[in-house]
């Protein structure tokens, strides 16, 4: 076999041979307000739009560049997880940033002990223009039949965290929720929802303030698709309200390869 031919077909089996969930970094819905982190080795997968909907250019129509996220799990523990993540955003001048974090599941300290994040997001390479730099920290809980909750302050790079006047805007709070529907099983197993609710908020009249709330629809454990709008506190830095589409897989390399090569025998 052709060395071209073995990369097509590994590329083809790690998309194809296995499953899936969240953005970069793990997100909520518009922010990363949860505290879902990759496990260990998992790639994600994520590809997010925004845009008007209906609006002429003229009339404040506009979107944002589209976003290409990797993240994955780099941490082998059960009760300390970690995630790190780039994202590739163009159009834009300053397309890359990157994003990290740490924490622990509901139930990993003690009993009833609820899940604890502390991350950084939107590392950028320019400075004063995209190394916004915002630290946060979250903590979670799953509250029976509502669903799980996550709360927590965020702070960022004081000269690139800022209003539409240019002063500092760097310090906040995010919240997001969400609430899982329609229990399903995969053909292995393993459980998840087929419509998961979720919505967010971050406050600041910066870039990063606002909020938004949709559907998440999975079409298997490992492949979903996320819809809904989101609207800003700042109108003059991101403009007009904005419908979000975005698509989320999480592939296991290992895995992937495994199940490919045993295949081929």
């Amino acid at each position: 076999m052709k060395k071209s031919s073995l990369l097509l077909l590994t590329f083809i089996g790690l998309l194809l041979l296995n499953g899936v969930s969240f953005a970069t970094p793990s997100t909520t819905y518009w922010t990363p307000a949860t505290t879902d982190i990759q496990p260990f080795g998992v790639l994600h997968i994520g590809v997010d739009n925004y845009f008007t909907v209906f609006k002429k250019a003229k009339n404040g129509g506009s979107s944002f560049g589209t976003d290409g996220g990797l993240t994955i799990g780099v941490l082998p523990f059960e009760k300390l997880q970690m995630e790190v993540g780039v994202d590739l955003i163009e159009p834009t001048d300053y397309p890359i940033s990157f994003n990290a974090k740490l924490g622990t599941p509901e139930d990993s300290l003690f009993k009833g002990s609820p899940a604890l994040n502390i991350g950084i997001f939107n590392v950028g390479t320019k400075k004063n223009v995209t190394n916004q730099n915002i630290v946060f920290g979250l903590v979670g809980k799953t509250i029976p039949v509502l669903g799980r909750l996550f709360v927590g302050p965020y702070f960022g790079n004081s000269n690139a965290l800022v209003d539409k006047h240019g002063d500092k805007e760097n310090v906040g709070f995010m919240i997001g929720f969400d609430h899982g529907f329609f229990p399903a099983k995969d053909n292995e197993g393993n459980e998840y929802k087929k419509i998961v609710l979720a919505a967010d908020y971050a406050s600041g009249k910066n870039s990063l303030g606002g909020g938004g709330v949709g559907l998440n629809y999975y079409f298997t454990k490992d492949i979903s698709l996320l819809t809904g709008p989101v609207w800003f506190n700042e109108k003059e830095i991101n403009g007009k309200w904005k419908w979000t589409i975005q698509l989320d897989i999480n592939v296991d390399p290992v895995k992937g390869i495994q199940k490919l090569f045993g295949g081929l025998k």
